[in-house]
């Protein structure tokens, strides 16, 4: 499945529209000569960005992405953006964060959150998925729903199932946000027999927090 960001960009587009002479907050800035964070025990400290994850033990976490991300069509490119990567070696499920500081004029709710997840992002989910197995492929879509996550003002979660190569699959993405960064969060689930990658997500999902900054 070749899997991109994009869908994530035109989002960032989306929320700079409106009331553009008012500013919203002081520009974002974010020291890059930081390291991105530590691991320690399956536990991400984040230190460039405010945020903790950790995963079950048979998970890795590590900053760099597995190389198989890349042969299940994710763009190296996009996949370098991401802060964290959270996988299973076995199965190959996997989950990536993204912050990204939000605009000057940007404004945020929880309306605009469901409308982006349930209505921009799905819309870029289907160009690509039709890309990949043509139009003819078929694949179900989950509600769209708002999402709680610890720290996180808002966000909310849209997903979408297909089988490929007898194999079902999970594509879940999250959009949140916590002043001042946008949050985004992309997995993928590989429903092999005898896995409890689902239950896993969601242990990962409940451990993730934004902490305030000092």
């Amino acid at each position: 499945m070749r899997t991109r960001k994009r869908f994530f960009i035109f989002l960032l587009l989306v929320l700079l529209v409106g009331c553009a002479w008012i500013p919203a907050r002081k520009e974002v800035k974010v020291d890059l000569t930081l390291p991105v964070g530590k691991i320690e025990d399956n536990r991400f400290t984040g230190i460039r960005y405010p945020f903790n994850i950790s995963a079950p033990s048979n998970w890795k976490v590590a900053i760099e992405f597995p190389p198989f991300m890349e042969e299940m069509g994710f763009a190296a490119e996009g996949l370098e953006e991401s802060e964290v990567f959270i996988y299973n070696p076995s199965t190959q499920s996997n989950f990536q964060i993204d912050f990204v500081g939000a605009g000057r004029y940007s404004r945020f709710n929880q309306k605009n959150m469901e409308w982006l997840v349930g209505t921009a992002a799905t819309s870029s989910f289907k160009e690509e998925f039709e890309k990949d197995y043509g139009k003819a492929a078929q694949f179900d879509l989950g509600p769209t729903t708002p999402y709680s996550l610890k720290g996180v003002q808002y966000a909310a979660k849209k997903y979408a199932t297909y089988t490929h190569k007898g194999v079902k699959w999970m594509h879940g993405w999250i959009y949140g946000f916590s002043e001042p960064f946008q949050i985004f969060i992309i997995y993928m689930i590989l429903e092999r027999e005898g896995s409890n990658d689902r239950q896993d997500i969601e242990k990962i999902l409940n451990s993730f927090e934004v902490l305030s900054r000092k």
